[in-house]
Formats: structure tokens, C-alpha cells, sequence
């Protein structure tokens, strides 16, 4: 007799998923076969992300084991994001011509492996050294994940499809923070490290049995309603007639680069490419840092990131002293913060691309620019509170403004630039993003022990009501409000004037390419 009822309960838990679960999310993107690509490339992101946050998430114990400084502790994760800025570009070529699943699986594993070793250390420079490593994951996640995207999913719907999936780095954060914070708590820093080399090693595995190849230059877009997912370069699926009338998905958002056409928006002829898959790294280097608007997100990409990873590295240590919290209780309010930045990239993306499809085509950089100064009018007052509800809910907002402009300038990034150099620009800008990710956690430490021991001592105590402040934090996450400020004012001032020019540049150069246009 309890067989059957375990066979019962196991079958009612999985139509509970099922109905509950499963379902609203085919639903929402349009089907199980682009799901699944939204999940495997969330967890990717999640992956690195969950890695970086573990360590602010464990940096307490670490000090105390390692007796090491908030900048010694910011050093851990610069060390696999400095290796990821000098390595990013040359994965960015490889993106562009290998197989993209054998290229993450690769790193995946050995990222995993280094963290078995990175949690058996014994001392904090076998600890750093063994972090070097890590920048594996860090390389070819961004330009892997955004030239995969770029061919599974058609332009229209690219801001919330990138919403979806850097809701899975957020996810990755919260798990670093929740997860591995409490595991910190009730065992060491070490198994935390390990906790999360034992979910890179089934990533690894998962990734290798589902996610193919698709075809490049916009032949494996996975239709509305698709069941499976097209065999590796397979052209004739991805053609499919499209299920919509199964689904409540979205199909209503204009495709940029067609309206772009409609409009008769003229390109730059000089830029238009006409073999610009067969150029070496270094032309198609030039060739990207040519394109004006591509140079302004590179920059404002940085600098959102520059915060963010600051924030993500030290904001449970703020908690902890600022309101003499410990370190579970922390860790559970940071992940509940967070939760703000997930709801932020799945509106913004959508908002993005509703805009577009409503006539307003400089939508996504409209959506990204609010968004960075909707965080800098948020963050101000948080930091400057010293009730904990009221830093909570401000920070809840500037949460949604930091993440949700990211889709927006991803999806933006992808619009302008020739769908055969997706990879290497994704490279370029990953190389500059990681550059400022890895000098964050020393800098905004730096700048804490400032504002701590130097002449600012006055400016502190107006702040943040002296000791309390968590060593300085509160004060360096103000001054450096000032790059989430310069982000949105560049988006609304420059990049808006410069966009819709370079979009009909990159749709010039898919049609005088030759191929079919991976913006159709």
C-alpha cells in the first residue's frame, strides 16, 4: 500500500508544477523549447554571479579566518574578474566561430574545479592564486550567452528574453547572499565554495545534453510554441510555422531594424560591412570601437556594473554594522533587496521593447537611461537613513533601477551591431566591464577606509552616524553614486541621438552581406 501512495504524491507534486509552475512560464516566453533556453543561459549568468556574491555573502568569516581587510577581500573577486577582462575578447572571437556549447561546458567545468580547490585553502594567497582561474566562466559567459541569444530570439522581443535571463544573475546573487551566507553560518566558508562547485559540475552536464547549436545569422530562432529545440545547426525547424494562438506571449512589439527600413533612416556608408565575419580579431576590434553609439554602452554598461559589483561585494557587511545585524539576518534582508532588481529587469526589458513597438524607437535607450537615474535618486536617501525599513524600501527601488536598465542596453547593443561580430563586440565590451568590476571591490573598500580614518570623518558621522556605518561603506556607496548618474545622463544625451543610425548600419551590412539578415 505505500507504493501507490508514493507514486500518487510524486504524480500530484509534478501536475502541481506542472499547472503552477511550468506552465505560466511557457506561457510568458512563448513556449517549453525557448524556456529551456532561457533557463540554461539564466544559469549560466547565475553561475558567475552566485560565485562573486558568495564571496561578500562569506566575507565576515573570511576575515576572521584569514585575518584579512575589506580590501584584501575585495582582491578575491577581482582576481577572477581582472583574469576575465584580459581573456573576454579572444573568447569573443572563439563564440563567433566554435561550438558554443562545447565552449561553456569547457569553462563550466574548469571553474568548478577551481573552486574545490579555492575552498580547500589553507591561507589567503592559495585562496587568491586559486581564484585567477576563475575568470574562465567570467570570459565566455557574455559574449557565449548574447551571440546565442542574439540567433535563438528576433529582435523585437530581445529586451524582455534579456530580461528573463539576467533575472537569472540576479538569482545568482541572492543565491550567493542566501544560500552560501547561510551555509557560511552553519558550517564554514569552505563548503560554501564547494556547494557551489557541485552546482557548476551538473550545470556542465545539463548544458552539454540540452542546449544545441544554433544555426548563426538568424536561421535558429525557436518559433512560438516549438516543443524542441532544433539538432545542432539544424536550419529547417527553426522555421517552423510559429503556435501563437496556444500562447498568451507578446507578439505585438515592432522589430527595430523593420522599422528602422520603414522609416528610411539612412545608414553610415562607411561603416556598412560587406565581409565583416572574415575580419581578424583586431579589424574587427577597430571596426567596433568605431561605431559611436556601441562605444557610449560600452561605457555606461561599465559604469552600471562598476557599482553594482561594489554593492554586491559589500553590502551584507554594510548591513551587518550599519544595523547591527547577523550575518544570516543580513544576508536573508540583502536577497529580499534584491528581489527589486529581478522585478527591474523583467518590466524594464518589456517596457523597452513595448516602446518600440509603439513607434518610439530609441525606446530601449529611453528605458536604460531612466532606469540608472531612477537607482541614483533611490540609492541617495538609503544610504543617508538610518532607519532599517526605510533604507529597506529605498533600496528596493534603486534595486529595480540598477537591474532593469541592463536588458535594455544589451537588447541595444545587439540592435546595432552586424549579427557575424555579435561575439568579439560582446568581447570588447565584457573586456571594459570586467576592467571596472575588478578594480570595484579595492576601490569602493579603499574609499571606505577613507571616510573612515581620514579628514571626511565629518562628512561620515552627517552620513551615516559614525561607527555604525560599516567601516566607511555608506559613504563610498554615495560618492560613487556619481557612475550610475553619468550612465543614465550619457544614454539620454548622446546615445539617443546616435542609435537609430547605427541600427540602419547594422542592417545595411546584414543585407549587403550576402546571408540571410539575423535581424529578420
Amino acid at each position: 500500500m505505500v507504493a501507490p501512495t508514493v507514486s500518487t504524491a510524486g504524480t500530484t507534486l509534478r501536475d502541481w508544477f506542472r499547472r503552477g509552475v511550468e506552465g505560466p512560464l511557457e506561457h510568458a516566453v512563448g513556449g517549453r523549447a525557448r524556456l529551456k533556453v532561457i533557463i540554461l543561459l539564466a544559469c549560466v549568468l547565475a553561475l558567475d554571479a552566485a560565485d562573486k556574491a558568495t564571496v561578500g555573502a562569506v566575507a565576515s568569516p573570511l576575515k576572521q579566518a584569514l585575518g584579512i581587510s575589506n580590501v584584501e577581500v575585495g582582491w578575491l573577486v577581482t582576481a577572477s574578474t581582472a583574469i576575465g577582462a584580459l581573456v573576454t575578447l579572444p573568447f569573443g572571437a572563439l563564440a563567433d566561430r566554435v561550438h558554443r556549447n562545447r565552449l561553456l561546458v569547457t569553462c563550466i567545468v574548469t571553474w568548478s574545479t577551481m573552486m574545490v580547490v579555492g575552498g580547500a585553502s589553507t591561507s589567503y594567497w592559495m585562496l587568491l592564486l586559486s581564484r585567477l582561474a576563475l575568470g574562465a566562466v567570467v570570459a565566455a559567459a557574455a559574449p557565449t550567452v548574447m551571440s546565442l541569444i542574439g540567433d535563438f530570439f528576433r529582435p523585437g522581443e530581445r529586451g524582455r528574453i534579456l530580461g528573463y535571463t539576467l533575472a537569472g544573475e540576479l538569482i545568482g546573487v541572492a543565491f550567493g547572499f542566501l544560500i552560501s551566507g547561510n551555509v557560511a553560518a552553519l558550517l564554514s566558508w569552505r563548503a560554501s565554495f564547494w556547494v557551489l562547485a557541485l552546482v557548476g559540475f551538473v550545470l556542465a552536464g545539463v548544458i552539454w545534453k540540452w542546449l544545441p547549436e544554433p544555426a548563426r545569422g538568424g536561421h535558429g530562432i525557436v518559433p512560438i510554441g516549438a516543443e524542441d529545440l532544433p539538432d545542432d545547426g539544424d536550419t529547417d525547424e527553426a522555421q517552423a510555422h510559429e503556435k501563437t494562438g496556444d500562447y498568451s506571449y507578446d507578439t505585438s512589439s515592432a522589430d527595430i531594424d523593420h522599422a528602422v527600413d520603414e522609416q528610411d533612416i539612412s545608414p553610415h556608408a562607411s561603416l556598412v560591412l560587406h565581409h565583416g565575419a572574415d575580419m581578424s580579431l583586431w579589424q574587427a576590434v577597430r571596426y567596433i570601437l568605431s561605431i559611436r553609439t556601441y562605444r557610449i554602452l560600452i561605457v555606461v554598461s561599465s559604469l552600471g556594473y562598476f557599482y553594482f559589483t561594489g554593492l554586491r561585494t559589500f553590502a551584507i557587511v554594510f548591513m551587518s554594522h550599519r544595523f547591527h545585524l547577523e550575518q544570516a539576518v543580513a544576508s536573508s534582508l540583502s536577497v529580499g533587496i534584491g528581489l527589486g532588481a529581478i522585478i527591474g529587469v523583467l518590466l524594464a526589458g518589456r517596457i523597452g521593447d513595448a516602446l518600440i513597438g509603439r513607434g518610439r524607437l530609441d525606446g530601449r535607450i529611453l528605458t536604460a537611461g531612466a532606469a540608472y537615474l531612477l537607482a541614483t535618486v533611490a540609492f541617495t536617501p538609503g544610504f543617508l537613513n538610518g532607519t532599517l525599513w526605510i533604507t529597506g524600501a529605498f533600496f528596493f527601488v534603486a534595486a529595480a533601477g540598477i537591474g532593469g536598465a541592463n536588458p535594455a542596453v544589451d537588447s541595444a547593443r545587439l540592435d546595432i551591431m552586424y549579427s557575424g561580430l555579435w561575439g568579439r563586440a560582446e568581447g570588447v565590451r565584457a573586456t571594459a566591464r570586467f576592467a571596472l568590476e575588478a578594480i570595484a571591490p579595492p576601490l569602493f573598500g579603499y574609499v571606505a577606509s577613507l571616510f573612515q580614518q581620514g579628514p571626511a570623518n565629518a562628512f561620515a558621522q552627517a552620513g551615516s552616524h559614525g561607527s555604525s556605518s560599516g567601516g566607511g561603506l555608506g559613504q563610498a556607496f554615495l560618492v560613487m553614486l556619481v557612475t550610475l548618474a553619468a550612465a543614465g545622463l550619457l544614454l539620454l544625451l548622446r546615445a539617443r541621438h546616435t542609435y537609430l543610425r547605427d541600427v540602419a548600419t547594422a542592417v545595411a551590412s546584414e543585407h549587403a552581406s550576402g546571408g540571410k539578415s539575423a535581424h529578420k
